[in-house]
């Protein structure tokens, strides 16, 4: 099937980008990596009269290190963020999320930035940056404001976006001392979708203990979650596997299961226990490496 027809626009700064979204309200759309809009399009699932395609604009790609944090333009795509040399030593679990996601093409044409705003409840990168306590700046005619990766997902397919709001750049923060963090799904066969994604950051202490974590979960509700009952009871544990596969089991506790065609809400619960005690292992393991 083919789209219906729109016209085409290819701002070449911020400023006429965010122009162009203020004038034409909601019968625009924007285009970042193509690889969410471009099929409902197609499907007629989404019929905008006009697209803004970002690709032309200067400043919106690219990783760098700054304040304590990094800072990834929006429009960098997913493959550029796997081979990205800062991430790779900076943040490990980013770069193996990127490397998970999708095809070639996928990971080729696709963004950071399309991929938050598009919001998809099994997306991994929402998982990923929650559990890196990442924020996002967007901005507007009326000016810029930032937002946690929490704040930003409102439900399925929905941001807290305001109309005539753009996603120009994420920044995760420079975790300190003995961390380390992991990336664990179950990907859909086709679409590489996670059915299940664990993402964990863990802290130790002097003694080696957890002292603390932050745990996300994809694919299991209706958006990314955190495992706070798993970060309760990992909280001053000694990081051994009998106490990281208790903490794992509570991993749906407290969440609205979401059913679909990949598994029943019991099969989803015994899949993040699985992924998350595998997600904290392993982030453990590279926690006591520091």
């Amino acid at each position: 099937m083919y789209a219906a027809p729109f016209e085409y626009h290819s701002p070449t700064s911020v400023a006429e980008a965010l122009g162009l979204l203020d004038k034409l309200g909601d019968e625009a759309k924007i285009l970042s990596g193509s690889q969410s809009l471009v099929p409902l399009m197609k499907l007629r699932l989404a019929q905008p009269r006009h697209l803004i395609d970002l690709r032309k604009v200067p400043g919106l790609s690219g990783v760098s290190e700054s304040g304590g944090a990094v800072l990834l333009g929006a429009m960098t795509t997913h493959s550029a963020l796997g081979a990205s040399p800062v991430v790779r030593a900076r943040l490990p679990m980013m770069a193996e999320a990127a490397g998970a996601i999708g095809d070639p093409q996928v990971r080729n044409m696709g963004t950071i930035g399309g991929s938050l705003a598009h919001a998809d409840p099994s997306a991994d990168w929402p998982a990923v940056l929650v559990a890196l306590d990442a924020t996002v700046k967007v901005a507007s005619t009326k000016g810029e404001r930032t937002l946690k990766i929490e704040e930003l997902i409102a439900g399925p397919l929905t941001t807290v976006l305001k109309p005539g709001e753009i996603l120009l750049q994420v920044r995760v923060p420079l975790p300190a001392g003995r961390y380390g963090g992991a990336y664990e799904k179950l990907p859909h066969p086709a679409s590489r979708f996670a059915i299940v994604g664990a993402a964990a950051e863990v802290f130790l202490d002097s003694g080696g203990a957890i002292a603390s974590s932050r745990i996300a979960l994809t694919g299991i509700a209706s958006k990314v979650t955190r495992a706070a009952y798993v970060e309760q009871a990992l909280q001053g544990k000694t990081p051994d596997p009998a106490a990281i596969k208790a903490a794992a089991a509570r991993a749906a506790q407290g969440i609205e299961l979401r059913a679909d065609l990949t598994g029943s809400a019991e099969y989803k619960a015994n899949l993040a226990a699985v992924y998350t005690e595998r997600a904290v292992k392993r982030a453990v393991s590279r926690a006591l490496e520091r």
